[in-house]
């Protein structure tokens, strides 16, 4: 039974990937310039709504019992785009932090390029210490030492 179940919704979910509700959702989503048009596309919710009401009207005046599936599709998709503005600020948002912590990392590293400081190997072990004098220790790698200038 529950692999019964299974199959149906794993189904089920492949037809609704391609109701058009859905792709505008995912292009939202998925898409960093598609995150700026969640609360445009709360607007979309109207329309879904006022059909709601509209398939309610005609039950209430002596529709058949079917239009209920009607207003069940129509108030979930009215839901789903209401859902999607606060949904899409709050990733917006992530990203935007994300692309900040970016930036300043990218400015550290060009910063300290600038002035030399990356990738500095320094002297740690001990018998490279013992090797060299007292002057060099803790000295970066890649300066010579003023007894090795020629």
């Amino acid at each position: 039974m529950f692999r019964l179940l299974w199959e149906a919704s794993t189904r089920v979910r492949d037809v609704l990937r391609y109701a058009p509700s859905n792709i505008v959702l995912y292009a939202i989503r998925a898409r960093r310039r598609g995150l700026k048009w969640g609360l445009p596309a709360m607007l979309l919710a109207v329309p879904y709504w006022l059909a709601a009401m509209h398939f309610v009207a005609l039950i209430k005046a002596g529709g058949d019992a079917w239009l209920n599936l009607l207003v069940l599709w129509a108030g979930w998709n009215a839901i789903k785009f209401v859902m999607i503005g606060p949904v899409s600020v709050v990733l917006l948002i992530r990203v935007r932090i994300a692309e900040a912590i970016e930036r300043q990392r990218a400015r550290r590293a060009a910063a300290s390029a600038a002035h030399g400081t990356v990738g500095v190997a320094r002297r740690t072990s001990s018998s490279t210490r013992e090797a060299g004098d007292s002057a060099d220790r803790g000295r970066d790698a890649r300066q010579p030492s003023p007894r090795r200038s020629t």
